[in-house]
């Protein structure tokens, strides 16, 4: 990293995910020129453990031709490398070496559908439980390193649903390793849930962008007896994931920040009592269109069949999943995330930030929130309840020429009549529902 610019620089090849300093958003340089990186996860855990080559291809091709650039997968998983069969050894992993092979393997079929792969090293149990320590930490950071960071679609990801204080030495080592090993890869950390990065990590200079995890609980589910409630009384947002945004935004010391994994579609609100509804496509848009619209530098999507990756041969679903992951991936709101994607890139969204003063609340929160986002030549305004609102032109910094309505569900657009100083009613959009998006353009 160029300590003057801000600037992660890749020494092997012409594509680098980079930051860039004061900003809050990835770039992408290509041939020497960059350019805003929207960052579309979608959350792949088990993808390595559970997936053989062509069955990784499949999940890869659906994830591309739905816009989604980033995959986010675990390496290590649990004592025996998920289901692949090798004994995990921290002090010798090159010993399980058909496994690395397949990972490599995988990691370029990404590549070829212009994907990164956001690789967790280790999942945050195995450093609970000592087996990836003080002792071993650096030497497996160094070989992860040589053998995958070589891939210019390679993203580090530390943690794995962990809070950072809980083997916090391990991770300074690994961060540091890689760091030092692999520079030009960026490095972040997927935390507990309801819970961010930033908690623990702000400040320390060993991550290039935060992530958070709103989680899986509704606003009534702050503590449910279960052994991911949050004993250590962190900030409850229950479902304003748009909230974990601003709090990092308007810290001393910001960085790009983005939910690494909020409410999965088709799995129960708040995880534990299968009686309990599960999280649709409409939560998934909401929870994608709220954290953007507030300036997180894009979104992770996920499918509890999928990220599991669901099998008939499985003796059983863990979190009651309801579909394999072949028809997982196949879900509406997963096909929806695209057309967010292609809002946000349809402008010069790193220009844009959110906009408290362009749509009047008056008081509305939870459901009711209405979000804006805008730059100098355009703004988006996000209803997800169809509550009628009003702009506040004064707010906008440019006479829009072209209004319209955006569908979330379909990405189509339709002419939108409305008077600047009068109140705004959102038609519904083609499922039926309420969100709806209204896009003005200078």
């Amino acid at each position: 990293m160029d300590t003057a610019t801000g600037m992660c620089y890749n020494t092997r090849g012409d594509l680098m995910l980079k930051t860039v300093k004061n900003s809050v958003y990835l770039y992408e340089e290509r041939g020497g020129s960059a350019r805003p990186f929207f960052w579309l996860g979608d959350t792949a855990w088990l993808l390595l453990q559970k997936l053989d080559l062509n069955e990784a291809e499949a999940y890869l091709d659906n994830r591309a031709a739905r816009r989604f650039n980033v995959v986010q997968a675990v390496l290590a998983h649990d004592e025996n490398f998920g289901r692949a069969g090798a004994e995990i050894d921290f002090n010798d992993p090159a010993a399980a070496e058909e496994y690395w092979k397949k990972a490599e393997a995988i990691t370029e079929l990404a590549e070829k559908r212009g994907i990164y792969t956001a690789w967790l090293p280790v999942w945050g149990s195995m450093v609970k439980k000592g087996l990836l320590n003080q002792g071993n930490a650096a030497a497996y950071a160094e070989f992860l390193a040589e053998r995958l960071g070589g891939r210019e679609n390679v993203i580090w990801v530390l943690g794995g649903d962990i809070r950072g204080e809980n083997g916090l030495e391990v991770w300074k080592i690994m961060a540091a390793t890689l760091r030092t090993k692999n520079p030009e890869r960026l490095i972040t950390f997927h935390p507990f849930g309801r819970t961010c990065s930033a908690d623990r990590f702000g400040g320390t200079g060993l991550l290039d962008f935060d992530m958070f995890q709103s989680g899986h609980r509704r606003y009534d589910q702050s503590s449910l007896g279960a052994w991911d409630d949050n004993a250590e009384k962190e900030d409850f947002f229950g479902e304003d994931n748009w909230k974990y945004v601003r709090k990092c935004l308007s810290s001393a010391d910001p960085k790009p920040v983005l939910d690494g994994e909020p409410s999965y579609e088709g799995i129960h609100q708040g995880l534990h009592d299968f009686s309990q509804p599960f999280w649709r496509a409409g939560d998934a848009r909401r929870y994608a269109y709220w954290s953007v619209f507030e300036g997180a530098c894009g979104h992770t999507y996920g499918a509890n069949s999928v990220m599991q990756f669901y099998k008939p041969s499985d003796e059983k679903p863990s979190y009651d999943a309801r579909e394999y992951w072949t028809d997982g991936i196949n879900l509406p709101g997963s096909g929806q995330m695209k057309y967010l994607y292609e809002l946000m890139t349809s402008v010069d969204f790193a220009s844009g930030k959110h906009n408290d003063g362009l749509v009047s609340n008056e008081g509305s929160c939870g459901y009711d929130r209405i979000t804006a986002f805008s730059g100098r030549d355009f703004a988006f305004i996000y209803d997800f309840s169809g509550g009628p609102f009003k702009i506040c032109a004064d707010a906008l910094g440019f006479k829009p020429r072209r209004s319209e309505w955006f569908d979330p569900t379909n990405g189509k657009r339709s002419a939108a009549d409305i008077d600047l100083g009068g109140e705004v009613v959102p038609p519904v959009n083609a499922e039926d529902c309420a969100d709806m998006v209204l896009a003005l353009r200078a």
